[in-house]
């Protein structure tokens, strides 16, 4: 049975959404899914439509079911409701399209002039899930076809450029079209509860917000560790690498939401107005901090959960001669009053044990301890933030071991909020289905701004250029472990280790 209900309408505007990759891995995989959550929980209003368009010949109804057996692979059985089918079906229109060709968009134009059943005044949502290189071109397509008004936006992925001069190229592309309150840069990770929940947990908690200082965190520590290796995109990754392709937006703007300063409020601009203060503060590498606190890393075949796999190199198309990293591990920190001091160590790669994305708040130890000095390396507190998988937030406590004969040992263990289980009867949504809910309304607060873009890439491009003036190639790791050597290394000599380590 559907779970279709009517939230307030404000809640589920009415919007026509304008889909360009509709046939593309994303939207296959991500974006109908998302939608059909969407309608499914009530949030789409009835009269949104959904234009497909793709170079491929295809009727509307062919294109239905396409989309029809992506959600049978992407969406739970039990969820994959044949009331929500039919009404999500009932939504969807295709045109094919070559994207470079001008004369084609006026099929859009068609399509929005269509006659409704009511006066709602729709917005055009325009989803470019197409790579970077066509969101100029089709943007001023668009234009030419008067397909747009004032209230038209458009939704752009990651990676928004190659460095800072092609991102900068891209937004001007887009910003000729598109005023920048009517853009949307996805950051998908921006979505997840789990971040959604960090701004809770900082703003709105006193115990975490007069605590979260360099007078009481040690240290912090972000992993973002994937088991694929490059998924048949050899391609687009080895000319990008997993510091464009992961640290330049996934992990600094964790590192964003982690060291910035209470905003004034909630709108997306005072949000993100704290967020490039911590960009312009991230500490630059030196030639003498780059060859000690910054790894590169590039698997070499090994073995994960039992299955071998193939080394970097010997992946399918691979050039047997690159050099692009597939691992990063840094030690980096925000030149400010509230981290002074206070290293943030970031890692990320490809072919690791685990699927795992987690922040680790490591607070001080108390000044003076009583307790048995063989077990001083457990006295500090620890905030885990997981986000993905099991998404959840833990606070790492000390309380004494249970048993007569245990005397005043001391025993670590969590506070924890396991989503799914604190909520079972709730199900988490994924991320894009937010991003997509919060464009639909027009709010901006979870998406990234144009200068957030180019600051981040003006730190990462100068990491890039050390690393070329240095010219040593990454080190290798073997696939299913955590990384070179060296980055093991590089938090030891500070005295600390990884958290998996602990």
């Amino acid at each position: 049975m559907s779970a279709y209900k009517r939230p307030d309408e404000e809640s589920r505007p009415v919007i026509d959404l304008a889909l360009f990759g509709a046939l593309g891995d994303l939207s296959l995989r991500k974006l109908y899914a998302a939608l059909f959550h969407l309608d499914r929980e009530g949030l789409l209003h009835e009269d949104t439509r959904i234009l497909g368009l793709a170079r491929q010949e295809l009727t509307t109804d062919s294109y239905r079911q396409r989309v029809n057996q992506a959600l049978e692979q992407h969406v739970k059985r039990d969820e994959l409701d044949d009331a929500t089918r039919k009404r999500f079906a009932g939504r969807l229109e295709y045109l094919q399209l070559d994207f470079a060709d001008a004369a084609g968009y006026e099929g859009i134009a068609r399509w929005r002039s269509a006659v409704r059943h009511d006066t709602v005044i729709s917005p055009l949502v325009v989803y470019l899930a197409v790579p970077a290189s066509l969101y100029g071109e089709i943007c001023r397509h668009l234009q030419g076809a008067a397909c747009l008004d004032e209230l038209s936006r458009v939704v752009v992925e990651k990676p928004i450029g190659y460095d800072f001069d092609t991102s900068c190229d891209i937004n001007d592309a887009i910003g000729e079209v598109f005023p920048e309150s009517r853009i949307y840069r996805i950051d998908h990770y921006l979505g997840k509860e789990t971040v959604q929940n960090l701004i809770a947990l900082r703003f709105a908690n006193p115990l975490f917000g007069t605590q979260w200082n360099q007078n009481h965190i040690s240290h912090v520590e972000i992993t973002v560790a994937e088991q694929v290796g490059i998924e048949g995109r050899w391609g687009y990754f080895d000319r990008a690498g997993q510091l464009r392709d992961m640290v330049q937006n996934h992990l600094l703007q964790l590192v964003c939401l982690i060291a910035m300063d209470p905003p004034a409020n909630l709108d997306a601009d005072a949000i993100r107005d704290e967020k490039v203060k911590v960009l312009k503060a991230l500490q630059p590498f030196s030639v003498d901090r780059l060859n000690r606190d910054v790894v590169r890393g590039q698997y070499i075949a090994g073995t994960i959960r039992g299955k071998a796999v193939p080394g970097y190199l010997e992946e399918e198309g691979a050039n047997p001669h690159s050099e692009t990293e597939t691992f990063v591990a840094m030690k980096t920190g925000v030149a400010n009053w509230r981290w002074a001091g206070v290293p943030f160590y970031l890692r990320t790669g490809k072919r690791m044990p685990d699927k795992l994305s987690q922040i680790i708040i490591h607070f001080r130890q108390q000044a003076h301890y009583i307790f048995d000095p063989d077990q001083r390396n457990l006295a500090a507190n620890k905030l885990v933030i997981r986000l993905q998988p099991d998404e959840g937030i833990a606070l790492e406590v000390l309380t004494k071991d249970s048993g007569l004969d245990r005397g005043m040992r001391l025993r670590r263990g969590p506070l924890h909020l396991d989503f799914g289980s604190a909520f079972p009867q709730t199900r988490i949504p994924d991320a894009y289905e937010r991003l997509l809910l919060e464009v639909m309304k027009g709010r901006q607060y979870l998406f990234v701004r144009r200068d957030e873009v180019e600051h981040a890439w003006h730190w990462c491009d100068r990491l890039i250029a050390s690393w070329k003036e240095q010219g040593e190639p990454p080190r290798r790791y073997p696939a299913g472990s955590w990384g070179p050597v060296a980055s093991i290394a590089m938090i030891t000599q500070d005295g600390r280790s990884w958290y998996e380590d602990y």
